[in-house]
């Protein structure tokens, strides 16, 4: 199940609240026991739900709202770490890898060209509350910059790649440039030396200090990665006789779109079709090692709708025809 910083849901329920979303419209979410829960995340698809809720109820433009209300606190532990880099471009570049302390929906990359630099939001805007999301994250970028810089620095242009809202006015105020929508990018564009801008509690030596904890904490999300991959598999072989399952099936089962389950998978250096044959190949040395099955059943339980393609694919695998493999063993 893909996550988010509790303390960022709350920020969004807690507007919502205040600004008159009526409960009986999101009581269904479970908010109360999320935030009641010991742990620091929130699920995602709850999180992206609260916000299509929100679009239907609230006014426009929810997002620019609550993105300004975003503290350095919000964002827990990478939020101390970004209080001492040395600029917004350091705070970016530093910690590209540690965004998956605040969600594992999406990725923040820092680049230079020049005269500018861009900050882009790479998500997959699949759903309403995404395109939402993606706008807050953006409208937040800005507002953690402001804060740690003191200055009220302005990026050149704002893209985002969803569709163009009804009235644009309360983006643009905000930003104090063009937004543009429909674009290749979710994307802050900023003169090269406002990114170069000194921090108000730039430290070097503590900023080393808080990026070590923040690799011992991105280790621990990383090992889940790796239950992720266990998770899919066991999935894929549950499929498996009906079928290979497409991996946007998998994706779903796992709380995610098939982009971001491939980008995951591919963090991992493997493929989702990679996946299914390791798993294919995993079921069948089984089966043929520890059953009675005959070939022809072993291939229909690993997804083959014909023995000859299983025989080609397990010597493949293995350097051995099914048979040969099973005598040998």
């Amino acid at each position: 199940m893909s996550f988010v910083l509790k303390s960022i849901f709350k920020k969004v329920a807690d507007l919502a609240e205040k600004e008159g979303l009526p409960y009986d419209a999101v009581s269904h979410l479970g908010i109360r026991e999320i935030l009641q829960h010991d742990s620091k995340y929130a699920p995602t698809d709850v999180f992206f739900e609260l916000y299509e809720i929100i679009d239907e109820h609230l006014e426009p433009a929810f997002s620019v709202r609550v993105g300004q209300l975003m503290v350095l606190d919000d964002f827990d532990v990478l939020g101390l770490a970004w209080k001492t880099c040395l600029s917004p471009r350091d705070m970016f570049k530093r910690c590209e890898r540690f965004f998956i302390l605040m969600t594992d929906t999406q990725i923040y990359k820092v680049t230079g060209e020049g005269e500018t630099g861009n900050i882009t939001i790479y998500r997959d805007a699949v759903r309403r509350g995404i395109e939402i999301s993606n706008e807050s994250s953006i409208v937040a970028t800005l507002t953690v910059i402001h804060k740690i810089t003191g200055a009220d620095i302005r990026p050149l242009s704002v893209s985002f790649a969803h569709g163009r809202p009804d009235e644009i006015g309360r983006y643009e105020d905000f930003f104090g440039c063009e937004v543009h929508f429909e674009q290749d990018y979710n994307r802050l564009v900023f003169k090269s030396e406002d990114l170069d801008t000194r921090t108000v509690k730039a430290d070097e030596s503590i900023n080393r200090f808080m990026i070590e904890r923040l690799k011992e904490k991105a280790d621990g999300i990383e090992v889940a990665a790796d239950k992720l991959i266990k998770d899919a598999q066991n999935l894929i072989r549950d499929a498996l006789p009906s079928g290979i399952p497409f991996a946007a099936d998998i994706g779903r089962h796992l709380g995610m779109s098939t982009r971001t389950f491939s980008r995951r998978l591919s963090e991992k250096g493997t493929t989702y079709r990679q996946l299914v044959q390791d798993t294919q190949q995993k079921v069948s040395i089984n089966l043929l090692k520890n059953s009675s099955e005959s070939v022809s059943e072993v291939a229909f339980q690993t997804g083959f709708s014909e023995q000859s393609a299983f025989n080609r694919a397990f010597k493949r695998w293995t350097g051995k025809a099914p048979l040969e493999y099973r005598n040998l063993s």
